[in-house]
């Protein structure tokens, strides 16, 4: 290897080589250092990386080499989410089996992540198509069925008749089958399901402890959930009252205004209610349509909600006026009740059915003065409302729900959004559910020490006809674990998001084989202190890995309440305007980076060029123009290692001025670098202020002796060089590790401790403060360091361009922040 050429492929190759070597990633438990966990979301085996991986993977690899280097006792894993369709669509396709299919991907993504530089602890390696992975969670499944927390029943899925298949919702394009193009029709099938909903308030209780958490997220968690406080009633059938139809309702104060109800086209008293031949057609035309319409589509505030009038009507409660009766397809059965009173006057989706459908609308709360608007959703007083009528709506609200639980027509009721968590997947790559039927004892979980049951290799993939499972007699065909006699396994495999929700916890000891995880080293990691991954998993992942958590929690198996301690959700990689995919033809491949440029320039670009909560747009420009830093660090360092090594330190503060200025330099650049790292996760502005740290290298190594004593230089130049290197190190650990040896160092970069700014090194003999007119930056002022508030306002006044901006304008006061900032705030 030359000297002084910057030969990407053999140092990055040289480096990966030592660390596997030094096994320097290896993390054991340690209780007398801090610890770190730093976790990025685990990716599904497709084969090949990409540049979205590229950056979630550079952001942690960073925090976990910085954190090191702070003295911390540092675990940063990696593992795979194996099982899912696609790799069962692979084997449809190709003709291989999934697990070859699955494996034989880890093997090539596994092989790209460590031509990354990534620091992954790799013997603790998890996958969770591995039996010995998915056991843990076949037992903990039959424990929450044991406690009710798993059970079945019956629920609507969506059904290709042609291929006679369940399919995923992603596997429906325009209410058609994605393989067949067939219709696709709802259809109701036995399923297993997660009691999610008996932990609702506890998961929204703790959405506001988690500091750590962008509020986005929060939010999104806590709308998903949504938690309603209202009133439940009945609004019996007219002339039929033997048939009620249950409403839950958030605002029972403007129930006065009820004009009309909707009851989901699923619900089972939908068949009773139909009239007459034509309206039974009709109503099952009407279901059809629906069918075809995904819950989000249903459920759109943008679109135009479509419902079918029928001859039954209902009785108001509250008013004994009789309204009319609709089925739509924005009211759905597994949401509340699965029904709805309407009352369009206070809710602007109810105010748009009735235009579009010629219903009264009837006003049950004063419009503030000069309202002109549609629905109104405010405070006031309530009217035209008989008994509620004077009341603020808050105290109406309350007033409701007492007279309708006084007639013992209804209750104070709270209701939730969130849905129990269906689990069951009618396909073949997944982890078996770990439940036999017994003609004689019937749902019966298998014996703890007959796990895991194991997913067989012998089966046929067709893509039809329901799960392959059911044809596997060898599978199917078992005893039952109470009474011995025959029995049949479950076909139904697990939902992925169930391998996902405790793989974190896997990870903690990986080889454990006598539980999920071992207690103990549980207790040292948990819970993850920084966990990192794309704001599509908001809601799915994230709370079902909360509740899991939760659950294994109240079994005694950890004492952690929540997960995560902290969350990075970074934006998505942007190129030609579109996120990056094989359809729009505008993916990067990582590879030919890494083989053009090295990896270090992919990183350092997927870092540099947006913080990490935004989308970054990629640039070939910008790549090559981090390419050229790293040159550019490279030949400085390659070309002053004569003198930088040169062992020696600076004795007592710098003689001159241009070293004292130098110095003050490097400090402010430690402190910045620290800062926007540990602080803000601005790793693009950390970049920007090594950058400008190497850009003052070269002026100050040519400065000549009578401004810099030469010994003064080499030891401020060989700390500026070391301190850059270090700063730079967890960015680009390859040049960084490679020039660190070269100046005679041998222990690795990342063995030494993360620099520190000299508090005296940053003290200025003159500070340059902004000078802000009502909050726009005007004039820049340079006075002593601490100089008297007094002076600095006088001279702020007196400065020429602040005083052109005064000249028509009345001075009010004038803040000043010592050191950093004047604001004049003015009156016109």
């Amino acid at each position: 290897m030359s000297s002084d050429r910057y030969s990407v492929r053999d140092i990055e190759a040289k480096w990966q080589r030592i660390w596997e070597e030094r096994k320097q990633f290896r993390a054991t438990e340690d209780p007398s250092r801090p610890k770190f966990y730093c976790l990025e979301m685990f990716p599904y085996p497709s084969g090949r990386i990409h540049m979205g991986h590229v950056r979630v993977y550079a952001i942690g690899d960073l925090l976990a080499r910085y954190k090191r280097m702070r003295g911390f006792n540092v675990l940063h894993p990696m593992g795979w989410d194996a099982f899912g369709l696609p790799a069962e669509n692979a084997a449809i396709e190709h003709g291989v089996h999934p697990a070859i299919w699955t494996y034989e991907n880890i093997d090539s993504m596994r092989s790209q992540l460590q031509k990354l530089g990534t620091s992954y602890d790799w013997d603790r390696e998890v996958t969770t198509c591995d039996p010995a992975y998915y056991k843990w969670e076949q037992l903990i499944f039959i424990k929450m069925f044991e406690r009710g927390l798993a059970y079945r029943r019956r629920s609507a899925v969506n059904w290709c008749p042609s291929c006679k298949t369940v399919l995923a919702n992603e596997q429906v394009e325009a209410g058609r089958c994605w393989r067949c193009d067939s219709e696709v029709t709802l259809r109701e099938i036995e399923g297993w399901f997660f009691k999610i909903t008996a932990y609702a308030d506890e998961l929204l209780a703790w959405c506001d402890r988690l500091p750590g958490w962008p509020e986005r997220v929060l939010t999104m968690q806590r709308n998903w959930i949504g938690r309603s406080e209202g009133a439940e009633f009945d609004l019996p059938a007219a002339g039929r009252p033997e048939l009620k139809i249950r409403v839950f309702t958030t605002r029972p104060d403007t129930a006065f205004g009820m004009t009309y109800a909707v009851i989901a086209p699923e619900h089972p008293l939908v068949d009773r209610l139909a009239a007459g031949e034509a309206e039974r057609a009709a109503v099952a035309a009407f279901r059809a349509e629906v069918a075809r319409q995904s819950e989000i589509e249903r459920l759109a505030v943008d679109r135009p909600k479509r419902g079918l009038r029928l001859s039954a009507c209902v009785v108001n409660p509250f008013s004994g006026v009789e309204i009319p009766l609709f089925i739509a397809d924005y009211v759905l059965m597994g949401y509340g009740t699965g029904a709805i009173m309407a009352v369009p006057g206070e809710d602007q989706r109810d105010w748009d059915f009735a235009k579009q459908h010629d219903l009264p609308i009837i006003e049950t709360v004063e419009r503030p003065p000069g309202w002109v608007g549609e629905a109104y959703t405010g405070e006031g007083i309530k009217i035209n409302s008989g008994f509620l009528d004077g009341l603020t709506v808050a105290d109406a609200k309350r007033r409701a729900i007492d007279w309708l639980v006084q007639r013992g027509l209804g209750e104070a009721k709270v209701n939730y959004r969130l849905r129990d968590w269906g689990i069951s997947r009618q396909r073949y790559w997944g982890a078996p559910i770990p439940i036999l039927y017994c003609d004689a004892c019937g749902m019966v979980p298998e014996r703890e020490e007959n796990l895991p049951v194991v997913l067989p290799r012998d089966v046929q993939l067709s893509g039809k006809g329901g799960s392959p499972l059911a044809d596997v007699a060898t599978f199917v065909n078992a005893r039952c674990p109470r009474c011995g006699g025959r029995a049949r396994r479950e076909t139904d495999t697990m939902d992925t998001f169930v391998e996902s929700s405790w793989y974190f916890l896997r990870y903690c000891s990986p080889r454990y084989e006598s539980g999920m995880f071992e207690p103990q080293a549980a207790d040292y990691w948990m819970p993850v202190d920084q966990y990192i991954g794309g704001i599509e998993h908001a809601v799915l992942h994230l709370l079902y890995a909360r509740f899991y958590t939760k659950v294994l929690r109240d079994l005694g198996l950890t004492k952690v309440d929540e997960p995560f301690t902290a969350l990075l959700s970074q934006g998505m990689v942007i190129k030609d305007g579109a996120k990056m995919s094989k359809s729009k033809g505008n993916i990067v491949d990582p590879d030919e980076q890494v083989r053009k440029y090295g990896a270090d320039t992919a990183r350092l670009f997927s870092l540099f060029a947006a913080p990490p909560e935004k989308d970054l747009d990629w640039n070939d420009h910008g790549v090559e123009g981090a390419f050229r830093f790293l040159s550019r660090v490279w030949r400085f360092v390659a070309g002053h290692l004569e003198e930088l090594r040169q062992v020696g330190s600076l004795r007592g503060a710098p003689g001159s001025e241009e070293s004292r200025t130098f110095r003050r330099t490097i400090h402010e650049t430690v402190k910045r670098v620290t800062d926007d790292i540990e602080h803000d996760f601005h790793f693009n502005t950390a970049v920007s202020a090594i950058m400008e740290l190497v850009n003052a290298l070269p002026a100050f190594a040519s400065a000549p002796p009578d401004r810099v004593p030469p010994g003064e230089r080499t030891a401020l130049l060989r700390e500026a060089v070391e301190a850059m290197l270090l700063l730079l190190a967890p960015f680009c650990p390859h040049i960084t590790e490679e020039l660190w040896a070269r100046l005679g160092h041998t222990e690795s970069v990342f063995a030494r401790r993360w620099p520190e700014a000299d508090p005296a090194a940053l003290e200025r003999d003159e500070v340059t403060l902004v000078v802000q007119i009502d909050g726009k930056v005007r004039s820049r002022l340079t006075v002593e360091a601490g100089a008297p508030e007094a002076d600095v306002q006088r001279r702020a006044l007196a400065d020429d361009k602040v005083k052109t901006w005064l000249a028509a304008r009345r001075v009010e006061r004038v803040v000043i922040v010592p050191n950093r900032l004047v604001n004049i705030v003015t009156h016109s």
